[in-house]
Order: C-alpha cells, then sequence, then structure tokens
C-alpha cells in the first residue's frame, strides 16, 4: 500500500528500507541526548521487534525517491477505535520543509478513513517544541504532561 501526498510518499517499510533509514539517521538533540550509532543487528532487531508487531502499521516517508523518515500508527487497538502516532526524520535537513507534517496527515486521514480509529495520541519530549507545535497545528488538542513527555490526542468529532 502507497499513500501519496504532495511532497512525500508513504511506502511500506521494509527491512531493506529500514536499513537505508538507519544507515543514515543522526540523533535529534531536541529529543535525545545520546549520538547515535549505526549496528545492523541492532536495526534487524528493531524491524523484528517493532515494525513487524500487528498492533503497529509502518510506513518509510519517501521524498524524490529517498527516505527522508519513519512514521507510524502504534498500540492500535480495533476494539477501542485507538492508536498513537509517531514520526522521525532521518536528520535535520529535513526538518522545516512540512515532510513529516504532510506525513502525519496522510497517516491521519488513513487511520481515520479506512482503519476507522476515532482516537489517536501522540507525545513529544518537552524540549522538542517542533514537534508540539506540529501536532497542534493538525487538531491534537493538550492532555498531560509527565517528567519527560506532553501528551495529546485527537478525536474525530
Amino acid at each position: 500500500m502507497v499513500l501519496k501526498g504532495e511532497k512525500i510518499v508513504l511506502v511500506p517499510y521494509t527491512i531493506e528500507r529500514c536499513h537505508e533509514f538507519y544507515k543514515e539517521y543522526v540523533a535529534d538533540p531536541a529529543m535525545t541526548y545520546g549520538t547515535y550509532t549505526y549496528a545492523a543487528e541492532e536495526v534487524n532487531r528493531y524491524f523484528q521487534n517493532k515494525v513487524l508487531d500487528s498492533s503497529r502499521l509502518f510506513f518509510a516517508i519517501c521524498h524524490n525517491d529517498k527516505i527522508v523518515g519513519e512514521i507510524q500508527i502504534k498500540q492500535i487497538d480495533l476494539e477501542k477505535l485507538c492508536g498513537t502516532l509517531s514520526v522521525h526524520l532521518v536528520n535535520d535537513s529535513y526538518k522545516g520543509k512540512g515532510y513529516g507534517t504532510e506525513a502525519q496527515q496522510i497517516l491521519i486521514d488513513y487511520a481515520i478513513n479506512k482503519l476507522g480509529l476515532k482516537t489517536i495520541y501522540a507525545d513529544a519530549i518537552h524540549r522538542n517544541i517542533r514537534s508540539k507545535h506540529v501536532l497542534e497545528k493538525l487538531g491534537f488538542e493538550y492532555l498531560y504532561d509527565d517528567d519527560a513527555f506532553t501528551y495529546y490526542i485527537f478525536s474525530v468529532k
């Protein structure tokens, strides 16, 4: 399944695409204090444990046939009709161009119109101001803060 937008395309997240993403990935200081070093076995484990998890729907975010991010709806609960949105871009060079915003809007629309979800959750690390702004721009409403994260909710009205 391919989901197309104006700037980006969401394509199925294969093991090859996962490795391509993490070979280029640079940890964002707004999200983590550490650095990231690519390790093939770690990526394989991540793919097996996360991407193949049946409660998740994963896509690679592509711009001009280049992977610029990964996006998912996780913790999908088809009985409660809810899930949690999560997105990561490869590095800072892809930020501020609307790729993440468009990818999130496409996946929100898919989750509502195709999966039938009525509630979508999201979170952002406190210091990730850009992510909080995007979530609010997309219609998410503030829920609460804990020690590390700000939590949001998007409800179908």
